[in-house]
């Protein structure tokens, strides 16, 4: 069926092996994986067994089912981290640019009791793999994934009751090719010059700016729940006066008839409103909102929403608790101001990239430890998750820290006018729903980014991001939603349609590069011509200077630490005449240095962090800090040991 040549190639590394599955996918929920007295969660990280398919055609391990048996058996593997990006483990370099499918491979003791309870269900849950996914379980398919970033996951308890002594074979094959109907799009060029280029030589190109990491870049959980359980729950909240409101619904899978009982618990565990019922509305008295980092005395205040089911059927009785974390809050949008709570939000944060030495874009607890903290010492309030969905336990972490969250998905480099087909769309519409599915009850979220700087110009764009916007407003209306455009406001054709105007630009470096005299002009003519035209709310979305650590000069000199500073202190004059107006944020580009493909405009990658990408401060960071303390200071109500962090 497959020859090999250009277009034979390209269409396989695109294309997944349809497989037949007689597997029942779990309900439309996506709950996050907790453990209560009903579940079980375990944690699949570590090594796994990793074969790189550098077949001519990348094929081969489907033509030889490699799945069929151990991946040892099929040739040479090497130990591979997971969570973690497959490039940078090695010093193979054909490795760190390899596209195409890898294989993943790891087998799992089971509990006893797992295997021989059919009333539990065994479920596998990837938290993301990049890109497209085929994931089998003791050689049979189980579920398939179009798409990174986000979470997938397949009920496995048929197959591994199929032999009960047998250890559980889990395999993954993931293919990172990008196409002009991914998110983020690409294509892929060949060069058939034999006087230049080997055979088969290809390239992957993009139009983004970061390393197209890859690999299984969140853990792999296995976690159980009875047969009868909580497939979903969706909570929405407001507030009158002292009295919260906590707008609930819950999904049940596999029961005719169950009970429900539902339990809203302060943080002294003292319950403060409870029901019978699977949908309705909790009050509560006396009301501890959710509010941001820096803008309360107690910010981030969570309630625990509990639930207990209890059902049964002709053979036995179901019992299933979980437990969701609850921030009751809102989020409003006017013509000039972004209200949290009824009161003005001023955005004063970060751009970030899940990236880092070794790890590439693998999860990792200590690195998002140290950059919470490095967050909350520069007095950072909020970020965007540039330029795709951040792992689950992030977004877990802003709620319980305050720290708030525009929520993007992967629509960057949408630079192709075929990328605005009905293929594209098609797919960009799915990823939106399983984003908001995923993220949507967390407090800390406050807005739906649908893309970053697409070719808005392209008459194909309006109608693509009308339907895009109206379809994620429909699905959530709770909050506002924006794409992220870039300077040139004449030439935009889907901002009528957002609720907030997120602008980019670099005045003074990508345009009229080492003059920073133009940026007062630009900046003021960009918001006034936005404001003007559109009368929404405005964040400054990007602005930075790539700056290498220890580079110094006087007068400032593109790239040298004085730069970068003189670039964010002109843009902070202008920002503080605007946002008494209608600037409702500004987020620098970027909270740390980041990898990117090999270029002559980067060397070594993104240097327009004002964090190294190892996490050491640049200049540029004691003047951000100074900053957005006296922003906080201004605009918040925080405690008096807060004000001045250490030393400020």
């Amino acid at each position: 069926m497959f020859t090999l040549g250009r277009s034979s190639l390209f269409r396989y590394l695109c294309l997944f092996a349809v497989l037949p599955s007689s597997f029942c996918q779990p309900g439309m929920g996506m709950l996050f994986p907790r453990e209560s007295s009903s579940r079980e969660v375990k944690d699949l990280s570590g090594l796994w067994s990793f074969r790189a398919d550098k077949s001519p055609n990348r094929k081969q391990g489907f033509e030889k089912s490699w799945y069929k048996s151990r991946l040892a058996e099929t040739g040479p593997v090497i130990d591979m981290a997971v969570p973690a990006s497959f490039n940078d483990m090695t010093q193979d370099p054909t490795l760190r640019d390899f596209i195409g499918w890898v294989w993943y491979e790891r087998e799992v003791v089971l509990p006893s009791r797992w295997v021989t309870d059919e009333g539990t269900r065994v479920v596998l849950r990837v938290g993301s793999a990049h890109y497209y996914s085929v994931v089998w379980v003791n050689g049979v398919k189980v579920t398939e994934h179009n798409g990174g970033h986000l979470p997938f996951e397949a009920e496995i308890g048929s197959v591994i009751r199929e032999d009960p002594t047998s250890p559980c074979r889990i395999t993954i094959a993931v293919n990172n090719t990008l196409t002009l109907e991914t998110l983020p799009p690409g294509t892929i060029q060949y060069f058939n010059d034999p006087t230049k280029y080997p055979d088969g030589f290809f390239v992957q190109n993009i139009n983004f700016d970061f390393f197209n990491y890859a690999g299984i870049h969140r853990p792999v959980l296995l976690y159980t729940t009875p047969k009868a359980y909580v497939d979903d729950i969706t909570v929405v909240t407001d507030f009158s006066d002292s009295t919260g409101l906590v707008n609930y619904k819950i999904s049940v899978q596999n029961a005719a008839e169950a009970t429900v009982k539902v339990t809203l618990m302060d943080k002294d565990r003292h319950c403060v409103a409870s029901s019978n019922e699977p949908s309705g509305v909790l009050k509560i008295t006396d009301v501890k909102l959710w509010w941001p980092y820096l803008m309360h005395e107690k910010p981030a205040y969570l309630y625990s929403l509990e639930v207990h089911l209890m059902a049964a059927d002709e053979r036995s009785t179901y019992t299933d608790v979980y437990a969701l974390p609850v921030g009751i809050r809102t989020v409003r949008v006017t013509s000039s101001q972004f209200l949290i709570n009824n009161k003005p939000f001023y955005f004063h944060g970060v751009n970030k990239h899940e990236d880092s030495d070794i790890r590439g874009k693998g999860f990792d607890w200590p690195l998002i430890v140290k950059d919470f903290n490095l967050m909350k010492w520069l007095g950072v309030n909020s970020f965007r998750t540039s330029h795709y969905p951040y792992a689950e336990e992030i977004l877990q972490m802003c709620d319980r820290h305050g720290i708030v969250v525009i929520d993007e998905c992967p629509g960057v480099g949408i630079k192709d006018i075929r990328s605005f087909g009905n293929a594209s769309l098609a797919h960009h519409l799915d990823v939106m729903d399983e984003l908001v599915q995923r993220d949507k009850n967390h407090p800390s979220v406050v807005m739906w980014s649908v893309a970053n700087e697409p070719a808005s110009e392209m008459p194909p764009a309006e109608l693509y991001f009308k339907t895009l916007i109206t379809h994620t407003k429909d699905m959530d209306p709770t909050r506002p939603v924006t794409y992220v455009t870039d300077s040139n406001y004449a030439r935009d054709r889907g901002a009528p349609y957002v609720d907030v105007i997120c602008v980019n630009s670099y005045f003074s470096w990508y345009h009229d590069p080492g003059h920073v005299e133009v940026i007062p002009i630009q900046l003021n003519t960009q918001f006034e011509n936005w404001y003007g035209k559109y009368q929404k709310p405005i964040i400054q979305s990007e602005y930075g200077a790539d700056t290498v650590p220890g580079l110094h000069s006087d007068p400032p000199m593109m790239f040298t630490e004085e730069y970068q500073n003189v670039v964010l202190q002109s843009y902070h004059n202008v920002f503080d005449q605007k946002r008494k107006k209608y600037v409702v944020g500004e987020l620098i580009w970027n909270f740390a240095d980041f990898m990117t493909v090999q270029g002559i405009t980067r060397v070594v990658g993104n240097k327009k962090g004002v964090f190294s990408r190892q996490r050491q401060p640049k200049a540029a960071a004691f003047i951000l800090k100074e900053r957005y303390w006296k922003l906080a200071n201004e605009t918040g109500k925080i405690p008096s040991w807060l004000k001045y962090p250490c030393g400020l």
